[in-house]
């Protein structure tokens, strides 16, 4: 059976965020045959501009790319004790494409956060706003990375010896639940 594919969301566009880097460490304890991160320069959602243009292309892009993965790393950053506008708007033009593309499809969620609790808040809210999708959204173990900048060295690897394993835990519960899936 190949290597399973994965594709990760990142609610930060930041391209030095601890967020990306901390879906860029998932992704490398994953092990996939293949990633890509999925961009998420989407337009504002509008309904006017769905009634009118259609979906954009990027919003059908990555809607597609989450139905023909095995697997999702969803990531989010907290700003002002919530999940990213960024992140929300993608999940919000993803919804309306057809197909339910987050059905049934294994995903991990993780958060990094300058504060103490490591995101917790924004984490809550973004499972919140997964559940309608119905994925099989893994229930832990849960990773939050609290003072993220800390917790990267210069290449973007991950130093903090216990967070790595808790994000290794994690990589290694998604791949079971992939193959779960596969029967």
């Amino acid at each position: 059976m190949p290597d399973p594919t994965l594709v990760g969301l990142c609610g930060a566009l930041r391209a030095d965020s601890s967020n990306r880097k901390l879906m860029f460490e998932a992704a490398r304890l994953f092990a996939p045959d293949r990633f890509s991160e999925l961009d998420l320069r989407f337009p504002l959602f509008d309904e006017d501009i769905q009634n009118g243009d259609g979906i954009p292309a990027a919003v059908q892009a990555a809607a597609d790319a989450i139905a023909g993965a095995d697997a999702v790393l969803v990531v989010t950053p907290e700003y002002n004790k919530g999940l990213s506008g960024v992140l929300k708007n993608a999940l919000d033009w993803i919804s309306r494409t057809e197909g339910a593309p987050w059905r049934d499809k294994p995903v991990a969620l993780m958060s990094a956060a300058a504060g103490r609790a490591g995101g917790e808040r924004a984490q809550n809210m973004a499972r919140l706003c997964l559940n309608p999708f119905r994925p099989r959204l893994l229930t832990g173990p849960e990773v939050m990375l609290a003072q993220s900048r800390k917790q990267f060295d210069e290449g973007g690897r991950l130093t903090d010896e216990r967070a790595l394993k808790l994000l290794g835990d994690q990589m290694q519960e998604l791949r079971r639940e992939v193959e779960r899936m596969r029967g």
